[in-house]
């Protein structure tokens, strides 16, 4: 199951509290404790990817929303959370149960707190309205009276960030994000023989060569998907739902890989080592296509790839 890092940050509730009636230490009646997590799909193209969190905004669905303030900013590198890692940014705080319309992200949009490092320089990251509006989930959700709501937010990086191509800064965040509740959601994990498959490939000459140094990247496609595609970045609700590094295991001598917090269903993944930067293609190889079934609070094995029946 996911591992939380330590990044607990300190909350000034006093004001929010007071019109709740009570002090964050327990739940009390017409309240419930929230829980909000965050966590990224990954990308090979920076090193760091860096964004400043100073607050959090919930809007319940009857009544005024509620200003949750840092007190002290927590700058994140985004690229350090990934593979079922999460960071805390609320962590059990009290607030009235019931029914919320959306979750606002708060940020500092000082450039030397939220930027990419790309090629051992650091490029500025422009979020549009970033600094007013900040990022907004628009989805519902719903504070257990009494008792303790959780939830992560996916922030998926490559969908995320583009290149403006002359804009005012080195690079736009336009974000996709996702929100789920932590009680309803699985992963799958399995491994890929990629020593067998480079070698195979290398011995092809009709096959490209997987890139040196990249073991590639599992592909999760929500349903059943006959044949995979790679990302679209003109819509991003397109194509895979996530891109999952592909991991060497000491241990093993095979390779590793975890697609976390995936809601219950079927789905489908899918392998390819060509895919190595954050520029789409049309022609990737893709093998070891194979749906697999998630189920909550629980861990999928998927068949090893390349697939032996």
């Amino acid at each position: 199951m996911p591992r939380i890092l330590n990044y607990l940050l300190p909350l000034s509730m006093a004001a929010t509290l007071a019109a709740c009636g009570g002090d964050g230490s327990s739940t009390g009646p017409g309240t419930g404790s929230v829980s909000l997590n965050l966590t990224d799909a990954p990308t090979t193209e920076f090193s760091e990817v860096n964004i400043t969190f100073t607050g959090v905004t919930l809007k319940p669905k009857d009544g005024e929303r509620i200003e949750i303030s840092f007190e002290e900013a927590k700058t994140l590198d985004l690229l350090t959370l990934q593979g079922g890692e999460t960071a805390s940014l609320l962590d059990e705080v009290e607030v009235p149960a019931g029914d919320y319309n959306w979750i606002r992200l708060q940020l500092d949009m000082d450039p030397l707190k939220t930027y990419v490092m790309q090629d051992g320089g650091q490029k500025s990251l422009f979020i549009p309205s970033g600094a007013q509006t900040g990022l907004k989930l628009i989805r519902g959700f719903t504070v257990a009276e009494g008792g303790q709501s959780g939830f992560t937010v996916d922030f998926d990086v490559r969908k995320s960030i583009v290149d403006p191509k002359g804009g005012q800064a080195d690079y736009y965040l336009k974000p996709v994000l996702r929100i789920v509740d932590n009680l309803s959601v699985g992963s799958i994990t399995g491994e890929v023989d990629y020593a067998n498959i480079n070698s195979s490939r290398m011995d092809n000459p009709d096959l490209a060569n997987c890139t040196e140094g990249y073991a590639g990247a599992i592909y999760v496609y929500e349903g059943e998907v006959e044949n995979p595609t790679d990302l679209n970045v003109n819509e991003p609700d397109s194509g895979p739902l996530l891109v999952v590094p592909v991991e060497e295991n000491l241990e093993t001598g095979l390779y590793d890989y975890t697609a976390a917090f995936l809601t219950e269903g079927t789905y489908t993944i899918s392998y390819t080592c060509e895919a190595d930067n954050n520029e789409t293609s049309e022609d990737l190889l893709f093998q070891g296509t194979q749906q697999v079934p998630v189920i909550a609070n629980a861990e999928t094995t998927a068949k090893t790839i390349p697939i032996v029946e």
